[in-house]
């Protein structure tokens, strides 16, 4: 019987989200409804087709549909990611999935066996290190450091240190869960070179692209998708929930320049889902259209960068308590809340914080450490709806001012 660790912070969000008044864990850009991707968009209705704002009908056969995904779903991500490429990426190297999440374990079954290595980009989303341990492989954490300069840091010199002759697989996470960092185009430039030259696979988790708001496009180290590289053995996933706001229906993919990791892929998700919904297919193919991207992700990039001018400005007002790395990238920030100087029990603090004010946030030891790590640290969630956040912020505020000071204890 294969054993998988309990899923932290996944079990903390199915514990307490139902019941919190001030979500601020959430991980996704604040969700829209379909009248709002409608407005988004610059495609008018189609006045035969009231009911619908996308190519779906009510008269549409509710058939399995396209087992990879639809050719427009594919085709707008291939469009997506020829971008400053001088190959563009073929449809049929995208594999439509169940979100990224069914994508991440399809492609880990898929690569990785009893016996193999892994290593993994950390502190990270638990599933990119669980799942593979329970299919029976070793699993190395590349563990970022903290640089008062650059944030959070990867060192190249350490993942040479930790390739074995067993060495599968390179998992990143770009941009990152929890820390909001990003791994800037020469590290991932160093990190291929090094994975070229033993014919390691790459896999990046990119759910969080392209929300940059920390970095402009123009600048030298903006990070490109895996996948603009140049490395055959490059795979990434995706998904709308993320930065697209579409969390509710479930759509994912994986994608790669080497057809044979997608065949491999595939090979396993004809044991699972089979496809995704007819539905949910063509909502996702109506928002990554031309028509319609450009104006999701600009406001996805705005209401990142509004937010996070809120919670920094919360940051300054409590240096007596709270540090942090500012993001530059995604919708979570990872800040360490501390007395005098030492971590405090973040468990506790959370708890707490939900149990007497409403307000959800996720502990970091518990959901994104291991052996002890990141006491003290508490993930936020901070591109929910701006009201929300103002709202959420102050009554952490009035807890700082009172049981924070009293009653959270320090961690041991």
């Amino acid at each position: 019987m294969v054993k998988i660790e309990p899923f932290a912070v996944e079990q903390w969000m199915d514990d307490h989200e139902t019941t919190a008044t001030y979500n601020i864990a959430e991980t996704c850009c604040a969700s829209i409804s379909l009248d709002d991707l409608q407005n988004l968009s610059t495609q008018q209705p189609d006045p035969n087709n009231q009911n619908s704002i996308f190519s779906f009908s009510r008269s549409t056969k509710l058939a399995y549909g396209a087992i990879r995904g639809s050719e427009q779903l594919r085709g707008h991500l291939s469009r997506l990611y020829s971008i400053k490429t001088s190959t563009p990426l073929p449809a049929d190297n995208v594999l439509i999935t169940s979100g990224a999440i069914q994508g991440n374990f399809l492609l880990h079954h898929a690569l990785v066996g009893p016996g193999d290595h892994v290593i993994v980009h950390y502190p990270t989303y638990q599933q990119l290190y669980s799942v593979v341990e329970a299919i029976g492989a070793e699993v190395s954490l590349w563990k970022a450091k903290e640089d008062d300069e650059n944030g959070w840091v990867l060192d190249t010199e350490e993942l040479k240190g930790l390739i074995r002759p067993n060495t599968k697989l390179i998992v990143l996470n770009n941009p990152q869960n929890p820390t909001g960092a990003i791994i800037p185009k020469s590290k991932l430039e160093e990190i291929v070179n090094i994975a070229r030259s033993q014919s390691i696979i790459i896999h990046a988790d990119e759910v969080y692209r392209p929300i940059f708001h920390g970095i402009s496009p123009v600048d030298a180290e903006f990070p490109p998708s895996l996948l603009s590289l140049g490395y055959k053995n490059a795979v990434v996933t995706g998904s709308m929930s993320k930065a697209y706001s579409l969390a509710g229906i479930r759509v994912g993919w994986i994608a790669s320049r080497n057809k044979e990791i997608i065949d491999r892929c595939m090979v396993f998700r004809d044991y699972t889902t089979i496809s995704v919904s007819q539905i949910d297919d063509a909502v996702a193919s109506f928002a990554l259209a031309p028509h319609t991207i450009h104006s999701l992700l600009h406001r996805n990039i705005q209401l990142a960068k509004t937010n996070l001018a809120i919670l920094e400005k919360f940051i300054e007002s409590h240096r007596w308590a709270c540090d942090w790395k500012k993001p530059l990238a995604g919708t979570t920030a990872f800040v360490r809340f501390s007395k005098m100087g030492r971590p405090v029990d973040d468990v506790a603090f959370c708890t707490l914080l939900h149990e007497k004010t409403g307000v959800l946030v996720v502990p970091g030891s518990r959901c994104f450490g291991r052996d002890g790590d990141f006491k003290g640290y508490v993930r936020i969630g901070y591109v929910s709806e701006t009201e929300v956040l103002e709202k959420g912020l102050e009554k952490l505020r009035e807890f700082m001012k009172g049981e924070y000071v009293d009653d959270v204890p320090l961690a041991r």
